[in-house]
């Protein structure tokens, strides 16, 4: 895990948190919609109860950081690896399926990050294709009243 700077430590909510900050990124376009999703799953989502949102800034700009280094993406993984007990894998694949359907469509590097995350955390396919028709459907839109 070659780096320029020290990694730090991840709580498993800072891993979480890192996942969607992640997928989010992984498109080079942090909309809006992605943004307040986040926000409003570390607000209301039970694993996130007693997480400091102070570090929400720290976990975004390790992303960040990570995303501009040659093997970034692999340290990433490396993180939320030793971060994320095993029964949180599915949520952690879940809030980024969630995050990457926020915005009403999912671009190709979002897609390969979900995939990259589901090798890595081992999700298996069926499992996968569940959690991603959930967030597809949570994150439906009706069409726009035609005028």
């Amino acid at each position: 895990m070659a780096s320029d700077f020290p990694l730090p430590s991840f709580t498993a909510q800072d891993a979480l948190v890192a996942v969607m900050v992640a997928v989010s990124a992984s498109d080079e376009n942090i909309s809006n919609n992605e943004l307040i999703s986040i926000g409003r799953m570390v607000e209301s989502l039970p694993v996130f109860v007693g997480f400091d949102r102070d570090r929400l800034a720290m976990v975004s700009q390790t992303v960040f950081d990570l995303f501009e280094e040659e093997d970034g993406l692999d340290a990433l993984f490396g993180l939320l690896r030793d971060a994320l007990p095993e029964r949180l894998h599915e949520t952690a694949y879940a809030l980024a399926c969630d995050v990457a359907a926020a915005d009403g469509q999912t671009f190709q590097a979002e897609l390969r990050f979900l995939q990259e995350l589901r090798y890595e955390l081992n999700i298996e396919r069926l499992n996968a294709a569940a959690i991603e028709r959930g967030s597809a459907a949570r994150h439906r839109r009706l069409p726009e009243a035609e005028g």
